[in-house]
């Protein structure tokens, strides 16, 4: 089994690191959400280019996006100056990897995982599409979180010299059909500030809570935590690709509704029900214009039932009961386009238990917080979910 304590706890340590901690910000500025803004990015550009009919390497770009957030994590924020300068000296920059590696190498348990990750920190090419995508979409994270910095520090003497290099930075990607969109302020802008915003809301807010964690970032650790599932599992490349960004968009309509505590969510069934019918009419109303008409269908699946079990047969969803052991015997061919909607939730769950224990962990807790993250490991005591025996995680945390 890939996932394990350590590996989560290096994960959850992006919610720790702060970005810009040189400027006045509004707000905090970590880089789970960072990382999580860049991969929605990254799915906007990659799904520009596959239409204009490149071929995209879906299975690289997910996983070059969740080693390269470890890598970050590890060798915590550099400023991106010095990130770039220290890339040109390249034996420099190769005892940076190793150290990065060092410190990965005994978290993961697989041998696979450890071979892919030392693959991509001593990657020589970096100039294929899935890099320049990844890279593209990082810089315009940055750039995006700098428009908030800036008017925080109206009066830096840095503001233009930081906004050319960004935007000198972004111009080296205009060949990208994204970027080029992007530039010119089209409609998309709109849906990458939309999930941006998503930063901005705080999840459990009335609970004091450290460290404070965004629906944004949450997201990315969903969709890490789904990928490292995935992984022990048989997997097609469709299987990665709708396991990730199913955890990555899976709140991506409270990004209108905002975000509801579960206890309220489930103060009825009715309640329920009525949420999912607001959050379906208000993403057609206010998510959809904003993305290209080819791509609703899929975000639809990725959000609306997304902790459902799900294949495609015959052009038509299928839904009903299938079991993620089922997907792996039946289903585990991208033409079938499976979604591991149970992975995704116990991806979700183990990320609001990670929220909730780490808090307690650090001294700042309170009665919600522990009967929460108790409940979670209670209610899997006894599952395995696709041969995974969940509380083999869950038994390695202790309050």
């Amino acid at each position: 089994m890939i996932i394990n304590f350590s590996l989560l706890n290096e994960l959850f340590r992006g919610f720790h690191i702060q970005r810009w901690n040189d400027r006045v910000r509004p707000m905090e500025l970590t880089e789970m959400d960072k990382h999580a803004h860049k991969m929605i990015i990254a799915y906007c550009f990659a799904r520009y280019e596959e239409a204009a009919g490149a071929t995209i390497d879906w299975t690289d770009l997910i996983r070059s996006g969740v080693y390269e957030l470890l890598r970050r994590i590890v060798i915590s924020d550099i400023k991106s100056t010095i990130y770039r300068e220290i890339r040109k000296h390249s034996d420099v920059f190769e005892k940076l990897n190793n150290f990065a590696l060092s410190e990965l190498e005994p978290i993961i348990a697989s041998n696979e995982i450890k071979a892919e990750i030392k693959d991509f920190l001593f990657k020589d090419d970096n100039n294929d599409l899935t890099s320049r995508i990844l890279s593209a979409a990082h810089i315009c994270a940055s750039y995006w979180e700098f428009k908030i910095v800036k008017h925080a520090n109206p009066n830096s003497y840095q503001n233009v010299k930081i906004e050319t290099e960004l935007l000198n930075e972004i111009s080296r990607f205009n060949d990208l059909i994204g970027v080029r969109k992007y530039v010119s302020n089209q409609t998309i802008c709109n849906f990458i500030d939309m999930c941006g915003q998503m930063r901005f809301q705080v999840r459990w807010a009335q609970t004091p809570r450290v460290p404070k964690t965004s629906v944004l970032g949450h997201s990315m650790l969903v969709a890490s935590i789904s990928y490292f599932f995935t992984r022990d599992l048989p997997n097609c490349e469709k299987r990665i690709y709708n396991n990730f960004f199913g955890g990555l968009f899976h709140d991506l309509p409270e990004a209108v509704t905002r975000d509801i505590i579960s206890p309220v969510k489930r103060s009825s069934k009715e309640f329920d029900e009525l949420l999912k019918q607001i959050e379906i009419t208000m993403a057609e109303e206010e998510i959809y214009p904003f993305l290209e008409p080819e791509w609703i269908e899929e975000i639809k699946y990725f959000t609306q039932d997304e902790f459902v079990n799900k294949v495609i047969v015959k052009h038509k969803v299928k839904s009903n009961k299938i079991s993620v052991d089922e997907i792996s015997a039946k289903y585990n061919e991208n033409k079938f386009s499976p979604m591991d909607g149970e992975l995704i939730r116990m991806a979700d769950h183990l990320s609001a238990f990670l929220e909730a224990w780490s808090s307690c962990a650090s001294g700042i807790k309170s009665d919600e917080l522990i009967q929460s993250a108790q409940q979670i490991q209670e209610n899997y005591k006894h599952k395995v979910i696709g041969g995974i025996p969940l509380m083999q995680i869950y038994s390695s945390f202790r309050f």
